[in-house]
């Protein structure tokens, strides 16, 4: 009779976790590319360990969210509708407008559109650190990592 051998699921421990960092510069990435692969590194899906009931993720830092890339006429033709919860209380925002009053938000909204709708997805959103210009206040936990791919070439 040949014994089988059992091999046990992964799963991963909050001590076993070691985030880290990594730089996007908006202007480089179209914004749904961009979005994309940093959902990815909030979930944690781009780690060997990756567990989907412990956020997994790393921290990511996007500048330059002021002047993000994009195609076509999505500056014109894309809106963001929100709702006050009032009859009639439905206002639509160009991205154009967006962009202009609060550029951070067109890019959390992209990513959280991307992120599990639950707890662990908000933990996952609080993760990402948005700046509307090129200038960041973690440069000292990026320094010492190898620039993501798609990401700025000097965050050393």
């Amino acid at each position: 009779m040949v014994a089988i051998k059992r091999t046990r699921t992964y799963v991963a421990k909050p001590t076993e976790l070691n985030p880290r960092w990594h730089l996007f510069d908006a202007s480089v990435l179209p914004l749904g590319r961009m979005a994309v692969e940093i959902a990815t590194i909030l979930q944690g899906k781009h780690r060997p360990i990756y567990t989907a009931t412990i956020n997994t993720g790393d921290f990511v830092v996007v500048v330059n969210s002021a002047t993000v890339k994009t195609t076509g006429k999505k500056r014109e033709q894309k809106e963001y509708n929100f709702h006050s919860g009032y009859k009639g209380g439905l206002r639509t925002v160009t991205m154009d407008k967006m962009l202009d009053r609060t550029p951070n938000k067109v890019i959390e909204m992209a990513v959280w559109g991307m992120l599990p709708k639950t707890n662990l997805g908000r933990h996952m959103l609080k993760r990402m650190k948005v700046y509307s210009g090129p200038d960041h206040p973690h440069q000292a936990q990026i320094a010492g990592y190898a620039p993501t791919e798609g990401a700025t070439e000097d965050n050393a």
